[in-house]
C-alpha cells in the first residue's frame, strides 16, 4: 500500500473499493496507533505504588504524573488534527510518535517525579498522533453503516486498550521494574512509525487539504464549536472518560492497597471487565443497524450512571472486594455502549475537517478526564471517592445529553 487513495474518483466513498482483508488490515494497523495513547497513559499503573516507593513521593503525586499524560493527550491532539487536515495524514503521524520515543526513554531514565511529570508531558503529546490520525482516515475512507463499524472497532480498542493495559502492565512488572515498562513503550513507539511509514497510506490528497495558518485553523475549531450537537457530544464523551478514568487513575491503589490484591490479580480484574467492554462495544454498532445512535447513548448512559450508584452503595454499606468488582464491570462495558454512538453523532457532518474534530474530540476526553481523575485523590483514595467522582461526571453527561444532544439528534437509523 504506497498511493494516496483520491475520494475524487470514487462514487460513494474510497473504502467501498476495498477487499475484506484489506478492511481488516487497516483495522488492525489503526486499532495499533489508537491503542498507543491508551497504553501510554495506563501501560504502568500496576506499578503506581513501586514508583511512589522509589521516588520517595506522595500518592497524589504519582496521580499527577497520569493527569501529566492525559493533559499533553489532550493538547498534542489538538495540534495534530488541525496538521493531518493541513498537511496529510502520514508526516504528523510519524513527526508525533517519533517524540513519544524519546519521551519514553527519558522517562526510563528519570530520578524524580518531577521530571517523571515533565516527560509524560511530552510522551502524552507525542502519544497522541496515533488516535487523532486512525479516526481522520476512518472518516476519509468510509461512510453510513460501514462507516459505524469502523469507528466501533476503533472505540473498542480505546475503551478496551486502557483497560487491558494494567494487564500486561502487571505481567510486564514480572521480568522487570517500572522503568523497564517505559522502555517497553519506546519500542511500541519505534513498531508504530515502521508500520505507518511502510504501509499506512496517504488517505488527505492534496486537493483536499487545507492550509496551516492560525486563520484556517481558528475557521475549523470555530465551525466544529458553532455545531451544537458536536459540542455536547463532546462533553457528554469527555464525561464518560472522565468517570472510566476516575477509577483508572486510583484502582492500583484502592485494590492493592485496600483489598490486597498482587499486581498481577489487580491485571487479572482488569481482564475480566474488557469483556463486557467488548461485547457491548461491539453489540452497540450492530444494534445501530436497528436503532438510531440517539437510543444507544441514551441506554449507555443509564448504565454507566446506575453502576456508579451501586459503586457508591457498595463503599458506603462496606460490601467487599465482590460488592465493588460488580458495579465497576457495568460502568466499563457502559463505555463500550457510548462510544460509536458518541463518535458517528460527531463525525457525520464534518468530513471536510475530520482531523480537527477528531482531535478535539479527543482532547477534552484526555484532557477532562486529566484535571477531573485526581480529585478522588484529594479527597482521599477510597471507593466512595472514586464513586463520588464517577457519579458528578455522569450528572454533567446527562443534563447536557438530555438538554442539548438528544432534542437534536436524528431519530432514524444511520443508512
Amino acid at each position: 500500500m504506497t498511493t494516496t487513495l483520491a475520494p475524487d474518483t470514487i462514487a460513494h466513498s474510497p473504502g467501498d473499493l476495498l477487499t475484506r482483508r484489506q478492511r481488516l488490515s487497516y483495522v488492525l494497523m489503526l486499532g495499533a496507533l489508537v491503542a498507543l495513547g491508551p497504553f501510554t497513559v495506563d501501560l504502568y499503573l500496576p506499578a503506581f505504588p513501586q514508583v511512589a516507593a522509589e521516588l520517595q513521593a506522595t500518592d497524589a503525586a504519582i496521580q499527577l504524573t497520569l493527569t501529566a499524560t492525559m493533559i499533553g493527550f489532550g493538547l498534542g491532539q489538538l495540534v495534530v488534527g488541525p496538521l493531518s487536515d493541513a498537511l496529510g495524514r502520514k508526516r504528523p503521524l510519524l513527526a508525533a510518535t517519533a517524540l513519544h520515543i524519546v519521551a519514553s526513554i527519558f522517562v526510563s531514565f528519570a530520578p524524580t517525579v518531577e521530571l517523571v511529570m515533565a516527560g509524560r508531558v511530552l510522551q502524552g503529546i507525542g502519544a497522541a498522533g496515533g488516535g487523532v490520525v486512525a479516526v481522520a482516515i476512518v472518516r476519509d475512507l468510509f461512510a453510513g453503516q460501514r462507516l459505524i463499524r469502523m469507528l466501533a472497532n476503533l472505540a473498542l480498542v480505546t475503551g478496551l486498550a486502557p483497560v487491558l493495559a494494567p494487564v500486561i502492565g502487571s505481567q510486564l512488572l514480572r521480568v522487570m521494574d517500572w522503568r523497564g515498562v517505559f522502555v517497553a513503550l519506546a519500542g511500541y513507539g519505534i513498531v508504530m512509525v515502521l508500520v505507518a511509514g511502510l504501509l499506512l497510506v496517504e488517505t488527505m490528497p492534496e486537493t483536499k487539504r487545507g492550509t496551516f495558518t492560525v486563520s484556517a485553523t481558528a475557521g475549523r475549531y470555530k465551525k466544529l464549536l458553532g455545531d451544537k450537537v458536536f459540542v455536547g457530544v463532546a462533553i457528554v464523551g469527555s464525561m464518560a472518560f472522565t468517570a472510566l478514568f476516575a477509577y483508572l487513575s486510583s484502582s492500583s491503589f484502592v485494590l492493592q492497597d485496600i483489598f490486597g490484591l498482587s499486581p498481577q490479580e489487580y491485571g487479572l480484574v482488569f481482564g475480566m471487565n474488557s469483556v463486557g467492554l467488548v461485547i457491548a462495544n461491539q453489540t452497540s454498532a450492530r444494534v445501530m443497524k436497528w436503532f438510531p445512535p440517539r437510543a444507544v447513548a441514551t441506554a449507555g448512559l443509564a448504565v454507566m450512571a446506575t453502576g456508579s450508584v451501586l459503586l457508591l452503595v457498595a463503599g458506603l454499606l462496606d460490601l467487599g472486594l465482590i460488592g465493588v468488582l460488580i458495579p465497576l464491570f457495568f460502568v466499563v462495558a457502559s463505555l463500550g455502549i457510548i462510544g460509536p454512538a458518541v463518535q458517528i453523532t460527531a463525525l457525520k457532518d464534518h468530513a471536510g475537517e475530520a482531523g480537527t474534530a477528531a482531535s478535539l474530540l479527543g482532547a477534552l476526553n484526555f484532557g477532562v478526564a486529566g484535571i477531573v481523575s485526581p480529585v478522588v485523590g484529594v479527597l482521599g483514595v477510597s471507593v466512595v471517592s472514586m464513586a463520588v467522582v464517577m457519579i458528578g461526571a455522569l450528572t454533567v453527561a446527562h443534563l447536557v445529553f438530555w438538554i442539548v444532544v438528544r432534542p437534536r439528534m436524528e431519530t432514524t437509523v444511520v443508512a
